[in-house]
């Protein structure tokens, strides 16, 4: 499949079912951290999916890169808060499990993203490789 924007790229994906993850599962939150923990972890997952695109429509590979990097601290952030709510019992560990796993999958698919674009320096700024390790023909 060639990749045309973002939204076909599955790093941007999972990320995207990582943000719906979070906001439903801290829907339950106490109110108190509405504003808190719980606002703090849906910003933290919306960071990782809006970055990956920020970083796909810019110019060159080393922009897109620092991007990259970015959405993978997002993720860093988001499993530590993952962690601070279940010591907290806002939620169960099972749950917590399940979504630190998605988290880290999220992580390294970022990183063999971030891999290949190194790799792939020295190509035009046209090209771009994905994380399925295909080459993506950026629409200008």
């Amino acid at each position: 499949m060639k990749v045309r924007d973002y939204k076909d790229l599955n790093v941007w994906q999972k990320g995207i079912e990582i943000v719906d993850k979070i906001y439903e599962l801290t829907d339950s939150f106490p109110k108190s951290e509405l504003y808190g923990l719980a606002g703090q972890m849906r910003r933290a997952a919306v960071s990782i999916a809006s970055n990956i695109a920020e970083g796909f429509a810019r110019k060159s590979n080393k922009e897109y890169k620092q991007f990259l990097y970015i959405s993978l601290g997002s993720c860093a952030e988001l499993d530590t808060q993952l962690v601070i709510a279940g010591r907290r019992n806002y939620i169960a560990d099972k749950d917590a499990r399940e979504l630190a796993e998605e988290i880290n999958h999220e992580s390294r698919m970022l990183s063999s993203l971030i891999n290949k674009l190194k790799l792939n320096s020295e190509s035009s700024n046209e090209q771009r490789a994905t994380s399925d390790g295909k080459r993506a023909t950026k629409c200008v």
